[in-house]
Protein backbone atom coordinates (compact mmCIF):
# COMPACT_ATOMS: atom_id res chain seq x y z
CA UNK A 1 0.00 0.00 0.00
CA UNK A 2 1.67 3.32 -0.96
CA UNK A 3 2.30 5.85 2.15
CA UNK A 4 0.51 9.34 1.55
CA UNK A 5 3.19 10.88 3.57
CA UNK A 6 6.90 10.15 2.31
CA UNK A 7 9.52 11.29 5.13
CA UNK A 8 12.67 12.77 5.10
CA UNK A 9 15.28 9.85 6.67
CA UNK A 10 17.44 11.57 8.96
CA UNK A 11 20.19 9.43 10.77
CA UNK A 12 18.00 6.56 10.63
CA UNK A 13 14.53 7.99 11.63
CA UNK A 14 12.14 9.23 9.47
CA UNK A 15 11.57 13.03 9.98
CA UNK A 16 8.63 14.97 9.08
CA UNK A 17 8.97 19.44 8.60
CA UNK A 18 6.57 22.19 8.64
CA UNK A 19 6.88 22.49 4.50
CA UNK A 20 5.15 20.09 2.66
CA UNK A 21 4.65 19.26 -1.45
CA UNK A 22 2.36 17.53 -3.44
CA UNK A 23 3.72 14.02 -4.87
CA UNK A 24 1.45 13.62 -8.19
CA UNK A 25 1.15 10.27 -10.82
CA UNK A 26 1.97 11.10 -13.89
CA UNK A 27 -0.69 8.29 -15.28
CA UNK A 28 -3.72 10.75 -14.09
CA UNK A 29 -1.91 13.77 -12.92
CA UNK A 30 -3.48 12.98 -9.28
CA UNK A 31 -2.27 13.70 -5.96
CA UNK A 32 -1.23 10.41 -4.71
CA UNK A 33 0.90 12.11 -1.38
CA UNK A 34 2.82 14.70 0.47
CA UNK A 35 5.96 15.19 0.89
CA UNK A 36 8.22 16.63 3.75
CA UNK A 37 10.49 19.40 2.07
CA UNK A 38 13.92 19.10 3.54
CA UNK A 39 15.12 22.82 4.74
CA UNK A 40 18.97 23.78 5.72
CA UNK A 41 18.35 22.19 8.90
CA UNK A 42 17.19 19.46 7.98
CA UNK A 43 20.38 19.24 5.42
CA UNK A 44 22.85 20.09 8.01
CA UNK A 45 21.32 17.39 10.30
CA UNK A 46 21.54 14.78 7.53
CA UNK A 47 24.95 15.87 6.76
CA UNK A 48 26.03 16.24 10.91
CA UNK A 49 24.67 12.54 10.59
CA UNK A 50 26.85 11.02 7.94
CA UNK A 51 29.88 12.51 9.16
CA UNK A 52 29.17 10.96 12.77
CA UNK A 53 28.67 7.43 11.42
CA UNK A 54 32.39 7.91 9.87
CA UNK A 55 33.38 8.09 13.24
CA UNK A 56 30.98 4.97 14.49
CA UNK A 57 30.63 1.53 13.88
CA UNK A 58 30.41 1.65 10.19
CA UNK A 59 33.91 3.61 9.84
CA UNK A 60 35.24 0.95 12.29
CA UNK A 61 33.54 -2.11 10.67
CA UNK A 62 35.73 -4.54 8.53
CA UNK A 63 35.34 -4.77 4.41
CA UNK A 64 33.70 -8.65 5.10
CA UNK A 65 31.18 -7.12 7.76
CA UNK A 66 30.00 -4.35 5.51
CA UNK A 67 29.89 -6.69 2.15
CA UNK A 68 27.39 -8.92 4.34
CA UNK A 69 25.10 -5.58 5.31
CA UNK A 70 25.53 -4.88 1.11
CA UNK A 71 24.59 -8.64 0.15
CA UNK A 72 21.51 -8.18 3.04
CA UNK A 73 20.34 -5.10 1.23
CA UNK A 74 20.08 -7.21 -2.03
CA UNK A 75 18.12 -10.03 -0.23
CA UNK A 76 15.29 -7.28 1.49
CA UNK A 77 14.87 -5.10 -1.88
CA UNK A 78 14.21 -8.30 -3.69
CA UNK A 79 11.87 -9.61 -0.55
CA UNK A 80 10.01 -6.23 -0.41
CA UNK A 81 10.24 -6.21 -4.54
CA UNK A 82 5.89 -5.66 -4.80
CA UNK A 83 6.41 -2.64 -2.33
CA UNK A 84 9.67 -1.19 -4.15
CA UNK A 85 7.41 -1.89 -7.69
CA UNK A 86 4.39 -0.19 -7.10
CA UNK A 87 6.15 2.80 -5.08
CA UNK A 88 8.24 3.32 -8.84
CA UNK A 89 5.14 2.96 -10.91
CA UNK A 90 3.15 5.31 -8.89
CA UNK A 91 5.87 7.94 -9.06
CA UNK A 92 7.15 7.14 -13.06
CA UNK A 93 3.99 5.82 -14.73
CA UNK A 94 6.03 3.21 -16.63
CA UNK A 95 5.09 -0.18 -17.08
CA UNK A 96 5.21 -2.96 -14.50
CA UNK A 97 6.27 -5.33 -17.50
CA UNK A 98 9.44 -2.62 -17.48
CA UNK A 99 10.25 -2.12 -14.31
CA UNK A 100 9.90 -5.32 -12.79
CA UNK A 101 12.80 -6.75 -15.62
CA UNK A 102 14.98 -3.74 -15.08
CA UNK A 103 14.38 -1.26 -12.24
CA UNK A 104 14.03 -3.09 -9.21
CA UNK A 105 16.12 -6.07 -10.08
CA UNK A 106 18.66 -3.80 -11.21
CA UNK A 107 18.30 -1.33 -8.54
CA UNK A 108 19.38 -4.21 -6.14
CA UNK A 109 22.12 -5.86 -8.12
CA UNK A 110 23.54 -3.12 -7.77
CA UNK A 111 24.50 -3.10 -4.32
CA UNK A 112 25.93 -7.16 -5.17
CA UNK A 113 28.25 -6.14 -7.80
CA UNK A 114 29.78 -3.48 -6.00
CA UNK A 115 30.33 -6.01 -2.73
CA UNK A 116 31.68 -8.13 -5.28
CA UNK A 117 34.12 -5.28 -6.67
CA UNK A 118 35.07 -3.99 -3.36
CA UNK A 119 36.26 -7.36 -2.31
CA UNK A 120 39.11 -7.68 -4.87
CA UNK A 121 39.98 -5.06 -5.58
CA UNK A 122 43.78 -4.81 -7.30
CA UNK A 123 46.32 -3.11 -5.77
CA UNK A 124 49.71 -1.93 -6.12
CA UNK A 125 53.21 -2.93 -4.38
CA UNK A 126 56.71 -2.06 -4.99
CA UNK A 127 59.77 -2.97 -3.64
CA UNK A 128 62.68 -0.23 -3.96
CA UNK A 129 66.08 0.00 -2.98
CA UNK A 130 66.86 3.28 -1.15
CA UNK A 131 70.02 5.57 -0.84
CA UNK A 132 71.37 4.10 2.29
CA UNK A 133 71.72 0.35 0.56
CA UNK A 134 68.65 -1.10 2.25
CA UNK A 135 65.10 -1.37 1.38
CA UNK A 136 61.83 -0.01 1.14
CA UNK A 137 58.50 -1.15 0.12
CA UNK A 138 55.75 1.04 -1.32
CA UNK A 139 51.92 -0.51 -1.91
CA UNK A 140 48.22 1.27 -2.14
CA UNK A 141 45.64 1.73 0.45
CA UNK A 142 42.23 3.53 -0.31
CA UNK A 143 40.41 4.92 1.88
CA UNK A 144 36.83 6.72 1.86
CA UNK A 145 36.23 9.68 0.48
CA UNK A 146 33.69 10.85 3.08
CA UNK A 147 30.44 12.29 3.16
CA UNK A 148 28.92 11.60 -0.52
CA UNK A 149 26.15 14.31 -1.80
CA UNK A 150 23.69 12.14 -4.11
CA UNK A 151 21.49 13.85 -6.55
CA UNK A 152 19.41 11.35 -8.72
CA UNK A 153 17.30 11.73 -11.62
CA UNK A 154 13.78 10.82 -12.02
CA UNK A 155 12.88 8.68 -15.11
CA UNK A 156 15.26 5.28 -13.59
CA UNK A 157 15.04 6.58 -9.45
CA UNK A 158 15.64 3.01 -7.82
CA UNK A 159 18.53 2.27 -10.38
CA UNK A 160 20.47 5.07 -10.68
CA UNK A 161 20.53 6.19 -6.80
CA UNK A 162 22.11 2.56 -5.93
CA UNK A 163 24.45 2.67 -9.34
CA UNK A 164 25.77 5.98 -6.64
CA UNK A 165 24.73 4.75 -3.25
CA UNK A 166 25.67 0.95 -3.97
CA UNK A 167 29.85 1.79 -4.63
CA UNK A 168 29.67 4.44 -2.29
CA UNK A 169 28.78 2.40 0.64
CA UNK A 170 31.18 -0.62 -0.47
CA UNK A 171 34.00 2.09 -0.78
CA UNK A 172 33.00 3.00 3.10
CA UNK A 173 31.08 6.26 2.71
CA UNK A 174 28.11 7.58 3.90
CA UNK A 175 25.39 9.51 1.90
CA UNK A 176 23.19 12.05 1.95
CA UNK A 177 20.78 11.05 -1.22
CA UNK A 178 18.71 13.95 -2.43
CA UNK A 179 15.95 12.41 -4.96
CA UNK A 180 14.12 13.75 -7.47
CA UNK A 181 10.94 15.60 -6.42
CA UNK A 182 9.15 14.19 -8.72
CA UNK A 183 10.10 10.53 -7.41
CA UNK A 184 10.58 10.30 -3.91
CA UNK A 185 9.14 7.38 -3.01
CA UNK A 186 11.80 4.39 -3.54
CA UNK A 187 14.48 6.33 -2.26
CA UNK A 188 12.54 6.64 1.57
CA UNK A 189 11.62 3.15 1.24
CA UNK A 190 15.37 1.97 0.85
CA UNK A 191 15.22 3.50 4.93
CA UNK A 192 13.35 1.19 5.64
CA UNK A 193 15.58 -1.75 4.27
CA UNK A 194 18.36 0.20 5.84
CA UNK A 195 16.64 -0.15 9.38
CA UNK A 196 16.24 -3.78 8.41
CA UNK A 197 19.21 -5.20 7.68
CA UNK A 198 20.76 -3.51 10.52
CA UNK A 199 22.72 -0.48 8.39
CA UNK A 200 23.90 1.62 10.89
CA UNK A 201 22.65 5.28 11.96
CA UNK A 202 23.30 7.91 9.55
CA UNK A 203 25.17 6.04 7.27
CA UNK A 204 22.38 6.72 4.35
CA UNK A 205 20.48 9.41 4.72
CA UNK A 206 17.40 11.02 2.13
CA UNK A 207 16.25 14.44 1.74
CA UNK A 208 13.61 15.84 0.04
CA UNK A 209 13.00 18.74 -2.06
CA UNK A 210 13.85 21.03 -5.08
CA UNK A 211 17.51 22.78 -6.37
CA UNK A 212 17.66 26.15 -5.51
CA UNK A 213 16.69 27.19 -2.23
CA UNK A 214 16.01 24.13 -1.71
CA UNK A 215 17.32 20.43 -0.20
CA UNK A 216 19.47 20.79 -3.82
CA UNK A 217 21.16 23.81 -3.02
CA UNK A 218 21.84 23.10 0.32
CA UNK A 219 23.47 19.96 0.07
CA UNK A 220 25.29 20.46 -3.05
CA UNK A 221 27.15 23.86 -1.47
CA UNK A 222 27.34 22.49 2.24
CA UNK A 223 31.10 22.71 3.41
CA UNK A 224 31.09 19.35 5.01
CA UNK A 225 30.02 17.89 2.16
CA UNK A 226 33.31 15.37 0.45
CA UNK A 227 32.08 14.82 -3.03
CA UNK A 228 28.96 14.56 -5.06
CA UNK A 229 27.74 12.76 -7.45
CA UNK A 230 24.40 13.93 -9.98
CA UNK A 231 22.90 12.06 -13.05
CA UNK A 232 20.61 14.80 -14.49
CA UNK A 233 20.55 17.24 -17.27
CA UNK A 234 23.29 19.58 -17.93
CA UNK A 235 22.06 23.18 -16.91
CA UNK A 236 21.88 21.51 -13.92
CA UNK A 237 24.90 20.08 -13.72
CA UNK A 238 27.07 22.78 -14.56
CA UNK A 239 25.25 24.50 -11.40
CA UNK A 240 26.63 21.40 -9.32
CA UNK A 241 29.82 22.00 -10.83
CA UNK A 242 30.48 25.47 -10.17
CA UNK A 243 29.45 24.65 -6.46
CA UNK A 244 32.09 22.22 -5.76
CA UNK A 245 34.18 23.98 -7.00
CA UNK A 246 33.83 25.70 -3.27
CA UNK A 247 36.40 23.48 -1.47
CA UNK A 248 37.98 21.59 -4.77
CA UNK A 249 35.35 18.88 -4.42
CA UNK A 250 35.49 16.20 -6.56
CA UNK A 251 32.28 15.61 -8.80
CA UNK A 252 30.87 13.05 -11.13
CA UNK A 253 28.49 14.12 -13.36
CA UNK A 254 26.31 12.27 -16.11
CA UNK A 255 24.45 14.52 -17.58
CA UNK A 256 23.00 15.00 -20.86
CA UNK A 257 22.57 13.37 -24.15
CA UNK A 258 21.57 13.28 -27.92
CA UNK A 259 22.48 9.95 -29.38
CA UNK A 260 22.81 8.78 -32.49
CA UNK A 261 22.26 5.30 -34.10
CA UNK A 262 23.82 4.77 -37.20
CA UNK A 263 22.14 1.82 -39.94
CA UNK A 264 24.13 0.69 -42.28
CA UNK A 265 22.41 -1.20 -45.25
CA UNK A 266 24.34 -4.59 -44.33
CA UNK A 267 22.95 -5.06 -41.09
CA UNK A 268 20.82 -7.15 -39.65
CA UNK A 269 17.34 -5.63 -40.67
CA UNK A 270 14.93 -6.93 -38.12
CA UNK A 271 17.61 -6.91 -35.02
CA UNK A 272 17.99 -3.39 -36.14
CA UNK A 273 14.60 -2.35 -36.23
CA UNK A 274 13.65 -3.86 -32.39
CA UNK A 275 16.64 -2.30 -31.40
CA UNK A 276 15.92 1.00 -32.40
CA UNK A 277 12.40 1.10 -31.32
CA UNK A 278 13.46 0.67 -27.90
CA UNK A 279 16.47 3.09 -27.58
CA UNK A 280 13.71 5.71 -28.86
CA UNK A 281 10.58 4.90 -27.18
CA UNK A 282 11.46 2.98 -23.96
CA UNK A 283 10.27 4.51 -20.83
CA UNK A 284 8.93 6.99 -23.35
CA UNK A 285 12.14 8.12 -24.31
CA UNK A 286 13.06 9.05 -20.78
CA UNK A 287 16.56 7.83 -20.97
CA UNK A 288 20.05 9.43 -21.12
CA UNK A 289 21.52 6.56 -23.24
CA UNK A 290 18.37 6.90 -26.02
CA UNK A 291 18.24 7.22 -29.55
CA UNK A 292 16.90 11.23 -30.93
CA UNK A 293 18.66 11.39 -34.26
CA UNK A 294 18.95 8.12 -36.40
CA UNK A 295 21.08 7.96 -39.30
CA UNK A 296 20.27 4.91 -42.35
CA UNK A 297 22.29 4.20 -45.00
CA UNK A 298 20.23 5.43 -48.36
CA UNK A 299 19.82 1.59 -50.00
CA UNK A 300 17.27 0.40 -47.08
CA UNK A 301 16.25 4.13 -45.68
CA UNK A 302 12.53 3.69 -47.13
CA UNK A 303 12.21 0.38 -46.11
CA UNK A 304 13.94 1.43 -42.49
CA UNK A 305 11.30 4.26 -42.21
CA UNK A 306 8.47 2.29 -43.05
CA UNK A 307 8.93 -0.64 -40.25
CA UNK A 308 9.87 2.20 -37.24
CA UNK A 309 6.28 3.87 -38.43
CA UNK A 310 4.72 0.18 -38.15
CA UNK A 311 6.67 -0.39 -34.98
CA UNK A 312 6.06 2.99 -33.41
CA UNK A 313 2.38 2.27 -34.01
CA UNK A 314 2.04 -1.23 -32.60
CA UNK A 315 3.07 0.13 -29.22
CA UNK A 316 0.06 -0.05 -26.26
CA UNK A 317 0.22 2.92 -24.61
CA UNK A 318 -1.47 2.31 -21.10
CA UNK A 319 -1.20 1.90 -17.47
CA UNK A 320 1.53 0.06 -15.27
CA UNK A 321 -0.84 -2.83 -14.57
CA UNK A 322 -1.67 -3.78 -18.15
CA UNK A 323 0.90 -6.71 -19.78
CA UNK A 324 0.49 -4.87 -22.83
CA UNK A 325 1.53 -1.81 -22.51
CA UNK A 326 4.40 -0.81 -24.22
CA UNK A 327 4.95 2.73 -23.47
CA UNK A 328 3.37 5.06 -20.30
CA UNK A 329 3.17 8.43 -19.91
CA UNK A 330 6.26 11.07 -19.34
CA UNK A 331 6.70 12.09 -15.60
CA UNK A 332 5.11 15.52 -15.10
CA UNK A 333 2.98 17.95 -17.12
CA UNK A 334 5.87 20.44 -17.18
CA UNK A 335 7.57 17.70 -19.04
CA UNK A 336 4.62 16.86 -21.41
CA UNK A 337 4.60 20.92 -22.23
CA UNK A 338 8.32 21.00 -22.82
CA UNK A 339 8.46 17.86 -24.89
CA UNK A 340 4.96 18.95 -26.82
CA UNK A 341 6.72 22.06 -27.66
CA UNK A 342 9.54 19.94 -29.59
CA UNK A 343 7.10 18.71 -31.33
CA UNK A 344 5.35 22.08 -32.63
CA UNK A 345 9.16 23.08 -33.45
CA UNK A 346 9.39 20.24 -35.37
CA UNK A 347 6.41 21.15 -37.33
CA UNK A 348 7.27 24.86 -37.90
CA UNK A 349 10.38 23.76 -39.10
CA UNK A 350 8.90 21.75 -41.84
CA UNK A 351 9.31 18.17 -40.62
CA UNK A 352 7.32 15.38 -41.74
CA UNK A 353 5.79 13.67 -39.08
CA UNK A 354 5.68 9.63 -40.56
CA UNK A 355 3.74 9.06 -37.17
CA UNK A 356 2.60 10.51 -33.95
CA UNK A 357 3.04 14.24 -32.95
CA UNK A 358 0.53 14.80 -30.23
CA UNK A 359 -1.48 13.33 -27.60
CA UNK A 360 -3.15 10.32 -27.74
CA UNK A 361 -7.04 10.42 -26.87
CA UNK A 362 -6.98 8.40 -23.03
CA UNK A 363 -10.42 7.40 -21.61
CA UNK A 364 -11.90 9.13 -18.04
CA UNK A 365 -9.14 9.49 -15.51
CA UNK A 366 -6.42 9.30 -17.53
CA UNK A 367 -7.55 12.27 -19.67
CA UNK A 368 -5.13 14.55 -17.46
CA UNK A 369 -1.94 12.10 -17.39
CA UNK A 370 1.21 13.33 -18.93
CA UNK A 371 0.93 11.20 -21.98
CA UNK A 372 2.48 11.83 -26.28
CA UNK A 373 2.18 9.67 -28.61
CA UNK A 374 5.49 8.14 -29.74
CA UNK A 375 6.53 10.27 -32.66
CA UNK A 376 8.72 9.85 -35.68
CA UNK A 377 9.87 12.89 -37.94
CA UNK A 378 11.78 12.59 -41.34
CA UNK A 379 13.40 15.63 -43.55
CA UNK A 380 14.65 18.22 -41.38
CA UNK A 381 18.50 19.38 -41.62
CA UNK A 382 20.84 18.88 -39.25
CA UNK A 383 20.80 22.16 -37.76
CA UNK A 384 17.15 21.85 -36.44
CA UNK A 385 16.63 22.39 -33.01
CA UNK A 386 15.46 19.04 -32.24
CA UNK A 387 18.53 17.55 -34.33
CA UNK A 388 20.45 19.71 -32.01
CA UNK A 389 19.13 19.72 -28.70
CA UNK A 390 18.08 16.93 -26.19
CA UNK A 391 14.36 16.08 -26.29
CA UNK A 392 14.00 13.35 -23.94
CA UNK A 393 10.63 12.11 -24.94
CA UNK A 394 9.73 9.12 -27.29
CA UNK A 395 10.86 10.42 -30.51
CA UNK A 396 13.69 10.37 -33.17
CA UNK A 397 14.10 12.18 -36.86
CA UNK A 398 15.67 9.31 -39.07
CA UNK A 399 17.93 10.82 -41.95
CA UNK A 400 19.67 8.72 -45.07
CA UNK A 401 23.44 8.95 -45.63
CA UNK A 402 25.55 7.97 -48.43
CA UNK A 403 29.11 7.01 -46.48
CA UNK A 404 30.42 6.35 -44.04
CA UNK A 405 32.65 9.99 -43.18
CA UNK A 406 29.12 11.64 -44.04
CA UNK A 407 27.40 9.65 -41.23
CA UNK A 408 30.92 10.06 -38.55
CA UNK A 409 30.41 13.92 -39.52
CA UNK A 410 26.89 14.51 -38.86
CA UNK A 411 26.67 12.03 -35.61
CA UNK A 412 29.81 13.71 -34.08
CA UNK A 413 28.20 17.47 -34.31
CA UNK A 414 26.74 17.69 -31.15
CA UNK A 415 27.76 18.70 -27.77
CA UNK A 416 26.36 15.69 -26.18
CA UNK A 417 28.87 12.42 -26.67
CA UNK A 418 27.10 9.93 -24.33
CA UNK A 419 26.48 6.76 -26.34
CA UNK A 420 25.78 5.59 -29.66
CA UNK A 421 24.19 2.23 -31.54
CA UNK A 422 26.20 1.20 -34.71
CA UNK A 423 24.03 -1.55 -36.63
CA UNK A 424 26.43 -3.52 -39.27
CA UNK A 425 27.27 -7.35 -39.86
CA UNK A 426 31.04 -6.06 -40.66
CA UNK A 427 33.11 -6.08 -37.62
CA UNK A 428 35.73 -4.32 -39.04
CA UNK A 429 34.07 -1.36 -39.80
CA UNK A 430 32.10 -1.58 -36.53
CA UNK A 431 35.29 -1.28 -34.71
CA UNK A 432 36.47 1.09 -37.13
CA UNK A 433 32.98 3.52 -36.47
CA UNK A 434 32.87 2.88 -33.20
CA UNK A 435 36.22 4.60 -32.24
CA UNK A 436 35.85 7.36 -34.25
CA UNK A 437 32.27 8.25 -32.50
CA UNK A 438 33.10 10.84 -30.11
CA UNK A 439 31.08 8.85 -26.92
CA UNK A 440 31.45 7.54 -23.53
CA UNK A 441 29.50 4.18 -24.41
CA UNK A 442 29.32 2.38 -28.14
CA UNK A 443 27.30 -0.47 -29.08
CA UNK A 444 27.12 -2.77 -31.87
CA UNK A 445 24.54 -5.01 -32.74
CA UNK A 446 22.95 -3.68 -29.27
CA UNK A 447 21.47 -0.75 -27.63
CA UNK A 448 21.67 -1.13 -23.29
CA UNK A 449 23.72 -4.17 -23.09
CA UNK A 450 25.44 -3.34 -20.02
CA UNK A 451 28.04 -5.22 -17.68
CA UNK A 452 28.15 -3.03 -14.91
CA UNK A 453 31.65 -3.81 -14.23
CA UNK A 454 32.33 -1.30 -17.22
CA UNK A 455 33.19 2.23 -17.62
CA UNK A 456 30.02 4.29 -17.80
CA UNK A 457 30.42 8.14 -18.82
CA UNK A 458 29.82 10.25 -21.14
CA UNK A 459 32.18 12.69 -23.39
CA UNK A 460 31.39 16.72 -24.40
CA UNK A 461 29.36 18.08 -22.32
CA UNK A 462 27.46 14.60 -21.27
CA UNK A 463 29.57 14.49 -18.23
CA UNK A 464 32.85 14.23 -16.53
CA UNK A 465 34.27 11.08 -14.99
CA UNK A 466 33.46 7.17 -15.25
CA UNK A 467 31.54 5.26 -12.51
CA UNK A 468 30.92 1.24 -12.92
CA UNK A 469 32.91 -1.35 -11.90
CA UNK A 470 36.61 -0.63 -10.46
CA UNK A 471 36.53 2.86 -12.01
CA UNK A 472 33.89 4.19 -9.44
CA UNK A 473 36.89 3.55 -7.05
CA UNK A 474 38.61 6.01 -8.47
CA UNK A 475 36.01 9.02 -7.62
CA UNK A 476 34.67 6.68 -4.37
CA UNK A 477 37.92 6.88 -2.43
CA UNK A 478 41.13 8.32 -1.91
CA UNK A 479 43.77 6.33 -3.27
CA UNK A 480 47.04 6.72 -0.34
CA UNK A 481 50.80 5.37 -0.98
CA UNK A 482 52.36 3.59 2.19
CA UNK A 483 56.10 3.52 1.90
CA UNK A 484 57.55 1.42 4.81
CA UNK A 485 61.49 1.40 5.36
CA UNK A 486 62.60 -2.13 6.26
Amino acid sequence: MLQDKILNFINGEFVATNKWFENRTPISNAVIGQVAEAGKAEVDAAVAAAQAALKGPWGKMTLAKRVELLEALVAEINNRFDEFLEAECADTGKPKSLASHIDIPRGAANFKVFADVIKNVPGEFFDMATPDGGTAINYTFRSPVGVVGVICPWNLPLLLMTWKVGPALACGNTVVVKPSEETPRTAALLGEVMNKVGIPKGVYNVVHGFGPNSAGEFLTTHPDVDAITFTGETRTGEIINRAASVGSRPVSLEMGGKNAAIVFADCDFDAAIEGTLRSAFANCGQVCLGTERVYVERPIFEKFVAAMKAGAEKLKIGVPEDPATGMGPLISKEHQNKVLSYFQIAKEAGATIVTGGGVPDMPGELKDGCWVQPTIWTGLPETARVIKEEIFGPCCHIAPFDTEEEVLEKANDNIYGLATAIWTKDVSRANRVAQQMEVGIAWVNSWFLRDLRTAFGGAKQSGIGREGGVHSLEFYTELKNICIKL
